[in-house]
């Protein structure tokens, strides 16, 4: 059974930083993609960014380009989303997805973490 564990949320200050990781486990071969992803109260979730299994690939929403970084571990099997100078709007639910070969989309996906960026 494949499983994604995400950590790292919580609360900060407006322009502070935090790095949230995602452990994934089980027959992990079978990942394309991973990504983050996040979803406020009564929105649709939305796409933060994504990274290829070999790690030679990434993208990112525009929103939060050139603030929120994506990296992988091979060795640990876990994805790690780098996030600084981070706003009240970046305030969510954060996901780890993947997407296992074959899919046409995302359909691996953990349990989330609170991410809350306030004063």
């Amino acid at each position: 059974q494949v499983q994604l564990v995400e950590s790292g949320g919580g609360l900060v200050q407006p322009g502070g930083s935090l790095r949230l990781s995602c452990v994934a486990s089980g027959r992990t071969s079978s990942f394309v993609y991973m990504g983050w992803f996040r979803q406020t109260s009564g929105k649709e979730r939305e796409f933060v960014g994504g990274i290829s299994t070999a790690g030679d690939m990434t993208g990112y929403s525009d929103s939060v380009k050139g603030r929120f970084t994506i990296s992988k571990d091979n060795a640990k099997n876990t994805v790690l989303l780098q996030m600084n100078d981070l706003k009240p709007e970046d305030t969510a639910v954060y996901y780890c997805a993947a997407r296992t070969l074959g899919a046409s989309r995302y359909d691996i996906w953990g349990q989330g973490t609170q991410v809350t960026v306030s004063s």
